[in-house]
C-alpha cells in the first residue's frame, strides 16, 4: 500500500472521528463504539507515522530536525502512541476524551507553523537531535501531567456530586492520579532542563559561528533574549521549576493543588509552544527567530490521501 500522498488532514480527520466515537462511548457503553474509536485512532496513527517517515526521507533528516511542523507532529505522535498503548491494556480507561483533543489541536496548529526544512548547524546535527529529543520528551511529560490533572479534576467533581461511573468510562482513584501527576512533573522537569540548556548552547554557538566571535556577557544575553522561542522555552522551564521545587519542599501536598498547578503549567506550555511556533513561521505573522530560519523545502506538497 502506497502512503506517499498522506497529508496532515488524513490523520487529523481520523483523530476527529475517533474522538466522536469516544464521545458516543461516554453516553452509552457500546462495544462497537470502543472498536470504532480504536480503529480510527489506529488508522490515524498509521497515516501519521507514514507522513513523518515521508517527510524524513525527502529531507534526509530525522523528523525532529526536519521542520517546526515535523517537530510539533512528533509530539502529537507520541501522545497518540501513549493513548493507544494505555487503551489497549485497559479498555475501560477514559483517556481518549482527554488526549485526543490535545492531539487534534496540535495537528490543526501544524498547518500554521513553518513546514520548510530548518537550516544551519549541520556540523552539530547530533547536538541538535539531542536538544530536540530532550525537549520533546520533557514537553510530553508536561502534557501527560496535564491530562492526568484534567482526569483528577473530573473524577473529583464526580465524587463530589456522587455521579455514578459509566461503564467503559473508568477513571483511576484520586490517590493514584495524584501520585501519577506528581511523578509526571518530577520526570518532566529534568528533561526540560537538559533540553533548554542544550538549546541555549546551540543558539549561542550558532550566533557565534555566524559572527566568527566568542560571545560573552551582554552579547550572550542579547542572543538569548532576542529570540522569542528561546524566551518562551525559558518561561515554560521557569514555571516547571517553580512547580518542581514546590513539590520537593512542601512534603505531602493536596492532590487538587498539584492538579491545578499542573493544569496551569500545561496550559501555559500549550499557549507558549503553539503561539511561538505560529508567530515564528511564515504563514501568518513572521517574527524573527533562530528556530525560524529555513531553507526552501525539497518536499513536494501532496493533495490527496491514498
Amino acid at each position: 500500500m502506497r502512503l506517499a500522498g498522506v497529508t496532515v488532514f488524513c490523520f487529523f480527520a481520523s483523530y476527529a472521528l475517533a474522538l466522536a466515537a469516544d464521545w458516543a462511548r461516554a453516553s452509552a457503553w457500546k462495544s462497537w463504539a470502543r472498536i470504532t474509536t480504536l480503529l480510527f485512532a489506529a488508522a490515524g496513527f498509521v497515516a501519521h507515522t507514514a507522513f513523518l517517515l515521508n517527510r524524513s526521507a525527502a529531507a534526509n533528516l530525522p523528523p525532529l530536525l526536519g521542520s517546526s511542523q515535523d517537530w510539533l507532529l512528533v509530539l502529537a505522535w507520541l501522545m497518540v502512541l501513549s493513548y493507544l498503548v494505555l487503551t489497549t491494556f485497559d479498555r475501560e480507561l477514559a483517556i481518549g476524551l482527554f488526549v485526543l483533543p490535545l492531539v487534534i489541536l496540535m495537528c490543526a496548529a501544524s498547518w500554521l507553523v513553518n513546514d520548510a526544512r530548518t537550516a544551519g548547524l549541520d556540523a552539530l546535527r547530533g547536538w541538535k537531535l539531542l536538544h530536540a529529543s530532550l525537549l520533546v520528551l520533557g514537553m510530553l511529560g508536561v502534557l501527560v501531567g496535564f491530562v492526568i490533572a484534567l482526569m483528577y479534576v473530573v473524577q473529583q467533581r464526580r465524587l463530589k456530586h456522587r455521579e455514578p461511573a459509566q461503564p467503559g468510562m473508568r477513571i483511576p482513584s484520586l490517590d493514584r492520579l495524584a501520585r501519577l501527576n506528581r511523578w509526571a512533573v518530577l520526570l518532566a522537569f529534568p528533561l526540560l532542563t537538559l533540553g533548554v540548556l542544550t538549546g541555549v548552547g546551540l543558539a549561542v554557538m550558532g550566533e557565534a559561528a555566524k559572527a566568527n566571535v566568542q560571545l560573552e556577557g551582554s552579547g550572550l544575553l542579547r542572543v538569548l533574549f532576542a529570540d522569542p522561542v528561546v524566551v518562551g522555552h525559558l518561561a515554560v522551564w521557569a514555571a516547571m521549576a517553580a512547580l518542581f521545587v514546590w513539590l520537593l519542599t512542601s512534603g505531602r501536598t493536596a492532590g487538587r493543588q498539584v492538579a491545578l498547578l499542573t493544569l496551569w503549567a500545561g496550559g501555559f506550555l500549550l499557549v507558549t509552544l503553539l503561539g511561538l511556533q505560529i508567530l515564528t513561521g511564515k504563514k501568518l505573522l513572521h517574527v524573527e527567530s533562530w528556530h525560524g530560519r529555513n531553507q526552501p523545502s525539497a518536499i513536494p506538497d501532496a493533495e490527496t490521501c491514498v
